[in-house]
């Protein structure tokens, strides 16, 4: 455990910042000029294509004192726990799928270590779909670092909050916040308190970027000027260190004599960033009817379909329900999207019990779902008056692609096996009028 340092941030989602930790450091008027001071290496950090349009191009330039190469031969490392898609060890059911949260881990635990694979869609080689995973911790990662070349990572805490030491700076998390590092980033979790626990989801498609608005117009949902950057902060240290990576699947591990996070200055928009949800501006009808959840999505990666994501990441926050002559829990429905849920904070509004927060609920393509049979007859014969929904913090990852359960998922004892029967109370109301006399 580390105590939580005071940090200054960079705002606006994807602008061009800049920040260095010792001055003169940043080159002006040029990225690669023929020697940096401080006799630092230029490194360019790309997370898209050279030729990617420039609305869509994300790079950084890093002013480091060892450029990246600087390191031992990757050998084969085990992470037993994490796979990556497609899913192949067992065969995906159509069925409703809940889990309870996992437990905390009694052995030394750090971030890496602790990271259990409970699904995954799409083909991270073809560079579409996600992985979802749980993580668990009672360590940081004292001398070792780590980085993803498969995808970006989301970073979704449930219970514990996290410094996430990065080659830009540094970045404090705790629940109730998302943070997301670039894919290929370098860095370490550090714990804050003794214990952690959350959701870590493994964008394999294009990096996630604000939802549109469409005819909301220019404000509204989350915000560009309230995600966060970190600031410049290079650690100077030499010893014996260890750099695990996944690449294709697989984990390997290399030898360093230093610490990789020697970043003095950047200077770019493909950079680690965290959000409060709390800062997002809900949407809702102040009419009739239960709005599509999509009104609540925070970021999204798109595919080459517009308007049907790779990922939405999408949250149902404290808000006000008003709508009248209205159903107001998520009506029953079957949708084409995959459906992946966990709870961060409180009860959901389509639940009564079993979800919980640490859990999660996976809804795959077609397969059917919507309240439990306490819930609808509740929404169905309450009073209808302003409602405010209060500390309660769901989230879904939503996908165009089937989500693939791992062995471990079905098999594990955290899966409720009895969660189908949470409709058992769903009775038939169905009446014919009686005919006239």
């Amino acid at each position: 455990m580390t105590s939580s340092p005071t940090l200054e941030y960079l705002t606006g989602f994807g602008n061009e910042h800049e920040s260095e930790a010792l001055p003169n450091t940043l080159p002006q008027g040029q990225f690669s000029p023929q020697k940096v001071n401080y006799g630092l290496y230029t490194e360019q950090f790309n997370s898209t294509a050279f030729t990617a349009p420039r609305a869509q191009n994300r790079r950084t330039w890093f002013y480091r004192m060892r450029p990246s190469c600087v390191q031992g031969q990757y050998q084969p490392w085990k992470q037993p726990c994490v796979r990556t898609a497609p899913i192949t060890e067992v065969a995906t059911p159509p069925d409703m799928l809940r889990w309870d949260p996992r437990e905390l881990p009694t052995e030394p635990t750090d971030f890496i270590d602790g990271l259990t694979t409970i699904a995954a869609n799409g083909d991270a080689m073809a560079q579409s779909g996600m992985g979802i995973h749980l993580y668990v911790a009672n360590k940081s990662m004292t001398g070792r670092y780590f980085y993803c070349a498969d995808g970006e990572l989301l970073f979704i805490p449930q219970a514990g909050e996290l410094l996430l030491r990065t080659e830009c700076g540094q970045l404090s998390l705790k629940p109730g916040e998302i943070a997301v590092i670039p894919r290929g980033m370098k860095f370490a979790v550090d714990l804050q308190g003794d214990t952690a626990r959350g959701y870590l989801a493994e964008n394999y498609g294009a990096p996630l970027t604000l939802a549109e608005r469409g005819p909301v117009g220019a404000n509204g949902y989350a915000n560009d000027r309230d995600f966060l950057y970190p600031t410049a902060a290079y650690e100077d240290m030499e010893g014996d260190f260890e750099l695990l990576c996944k690449f294709g699947g697989n984990f390997f591990s290399a030898s360093l004599g230093h610490s990789p996070l020697d970043v003095v200055a950047w200077t770019g928009n493909s950079a680690p960033y965290k959000y409060d949800l709390s800062r997002f501006n809900v949407m809702g009808s102040v009419s009739y009817d239960h709005p599509d959840p999509s009104i609540y999505t925070v970021l999204t990666s798109p595919s080459d379909i517009p308007g049907v994501a790779n990922i939405d990441f999408v949250i149902f926050p404290p808000r006000w329900m008003v709508a009248e002559d209205t159903f107001r829990p998520p009506w029953y429905h079957r949708n084409v999207m995959s459906e992946f849920m966990g709870l961060i904070e409180g009860t959901y509004d389509a639940k009564e019990k079993g979800f919980v927060p640490g859990g999660c609920s996976l809804h795959n393509t077609m397969s059917p779902h919507g309240p439990e049979a306490a819930v609808f007859e509740k929404a169905s014969n309450c009073e209808l008056a302003p409602d405010r929904y209060e500390n309660t913090m769901a989230f879904m990852l939503e996908s165009r692609y089937v989500i693939q359960p791992t062995k471990w998922a079905l098999e594990t004892e955290l899966r409720q096996r009895d969660y189908i029967k949470c409709w058992d109370g769903i009775k038939k109301n169905f009446k014919l009028p009686k005919a006239a006399d």
